[in-house]
């Protein structure tokens, strides 16, 4: 095994919530350093370690992913913002693209760095302060959060990958209203209940059971967004008062969480660099199998509810490794909705919902808390402190981004493996060759539903969304707005109601037949 193989050496988490007595109002970076200087202390050679870090990563809040406005500012360069606060300098400063895979993606660029030889060691980093922001605009209190740190004057070559919005979203999608995640989500949640046959109500018991387990690995959880109770499968898929319905079929309970303030940090370093600096063995983790994958857009998808792309992500990632699901200790499967988690987890790799070991370390993005685009970070530095406990184990890692667009699947163990990168072209070139959805040339005439969504703002039903295929052939996509179709659609399970579309100058728009 070469000397620049990479390891994880050094985990940190940080959560700061409104209503603890010591709460402090921290600004994204501040947020970051925080975890980060948890990392740094968890090697246990921190002193040795620091002089070490030539480069940093850090991963795209919300704001800079576009998601949302603070109105307090921002480090105009993340990275550097918080390696100032370590007192470290660095000869590289990343910015990452958007997406619940980004994680992954900075990891294995570090990682890459370091295993070439470029580098000793990295340290990467993401955090939301969403929670603080909106706290702080109820009360009409200011921060200032604006800073920047020039690249040239510290030595280090920047670089910004961009948002990578490419691909996850047609103009036809947007303009017929799928912009939220949730919306998203939701017609792929529906269109997989269509595959199985199961009524509404049905279905949304089985949302429930899958998440319920996740309540309460995230009550034991400290590093949780906010104080969490466990819950029942019940609980979670009725909708009520305080579980009001979101976009069909999700009501709040089972919708990401995205009001945090939480922040995850990891230290990578070469197992020579590593036991340079003293870095004590068992606190080294090996990457043994990765990959990252793209699907296509929604309206592409030949099955709106599968997800191959995180399927064949996972398969590609255990094959590197040499393992199977059955030799994991320990699972986490993103989790803004459940449709990502029965794709990834339930339909792909056969586990069930209530595996002894476990779909989530943390506690799941809507009761642990959907960090954005770093969730993964925390579910990293969870799942290390797991291996850790457990030698010789291992733990499989799925990473969504998107809208069901972009996966990633990560293997680590303490079991020593020289760096197997992370795979991708062929993984996606394995996807590339699979058929394109035929979509009609003009969406007019008798067509039925395959999946469908109500969105609701604030509680009250505002439109319907809804895909098919044609009488005549090809796919469609139509919304509508209209007072009588949004009430035919809550009064009627509308999957596989048969539709008359017309076609329109932006969007088309339809009724039921």
């Amino acid at each position: 095994m070469s000397d620049f193989t990479p390891v994880l050496v050094g985990v940190g988490q940080f959560v700061e919530r409104i209503d603890a007595p010591d709460y402090a109002g921290l600004s994204f970076a501040d947020l970051s350093a925080r975890a980060a200087t948890a990392a740094l202390a968890d090697t246990g050679a921190v002193a040795a370690v620091t002089p070490l870090i030539k480069a940093v990563g850090a991963i795209r809040t919300f704001e800079e992913s576009g998601a949302m406005q603070v109105p307090f500012g921002r480090a105009e360069r993340m990275p550097l913002a918080v390696a100032r606060r370590l007192g470290i300098v660095p000869s590289v400063a990343i910015l990452e693209k958007v997406g619940g895979q980004s994680p992954l993606a900075l990891l294995a660029d570090l990682g890459g760095r370091i295993a070439r030889g470029e580098i000793p060691a990295a340290l990467m980093f993401g955090s939301e302060a969403i929670s603080t922001v909106r706290h702080l605009v109820a009360k009409g209190e200011t921060r200032d959060w604006a800073e920047s740190d020039d690249p040239e004057a510290v030595g280090a070559e920047w670089i910004d990958k961009g948002m990578g919005f490419e691909g996850t979203l047609s103009p036809v999608s947007i303009a017929h209203g799928i912009r939220a995640p949730v919306t998203a989500y939701a017609l792929c949640e529906n269109a997989r209940r269509g595959k199985l046959g199961l009524s509404q109500a049905d279905y949304a018991l089985e949302m429930g059971q899958l998440f319920a387990p996740f309540t309460e690995v995230a009550a034991r959880n400290p590093y949780s967004a906010a104080t969490v109770a466990p819950m029942s499968a019940e609980e979670i898929a009725t909708p009520g008062e305080r579980n009001r319905m979101i976009a069909d079929p999700y009501p709040l309970k089972l919708v990401s969480r995205d009001q945090v303030n939480q922040a995850a940090a990891l230290v990578v370093m070469s197992v020579d660099a590593a036991r340079a600096a003293g870095v004590p063995e068992d606190r080294w983790i090996y990457l043994h199998g990765a990959a990252l994958a793209n699907e296509r857009e929604i309206l592409d998808r030949p099955d709106i509810g599968g997800y191959p792309a995180a399927n064949a992500a996972i398969a590609s990632a255990l094959a590197t490794a040499g393992k199977s699901a059955d030799q994991m200790t320990a699972f986490d499967f993103y989790s803004c909705f459940p449709v990502p988690v029965f794709t990834a987890a339930i339909d792909g790799l056969g586990l069930a919902p209530d595996d002894p070991r476990g779909l989530t370390v943390t506690g799941g993005l809507p009761y642990f808390g959907g960090a954005g685009n770093n969730y993964s970070m925390h579910a990293f530095a969870t799942m290390v402190e797991r291996l850790r406990d457990s030698p010789g184990s291992f733990g499989l890692i799925g990473l969504n981004g998107g809208f069901q667009s972009k996966y990633g699947a990560a293997v680590l163990s303490t079991v020593p493996r020289a760096w197997p990168g992370c795979e991708s072209a062929a993984v996606q070139a394995f996807l590339d060759a699979a058929p394109i959805a035929a979509s009609a040339r003009v969406a007019e005439g008798r067509g039925r539903i395959g999946t469908y969504t109500v969105s609701y703002a604030k509680g009250v039903p505002e439109q319907v969304i809804v895909i098919g295929e044609l009488e005549k052939g090809g796919r469609f996509i139509a919304m509508s707005r209209e007072t009588a179709v949004i009430v035919a659609a809550l009064a009627e399970d509308p999957l596989g109601r048969a539709v008359d579309v017309t076609p329109g100058d932006k969007r088309n728009t339809f009724i039921f037949a």
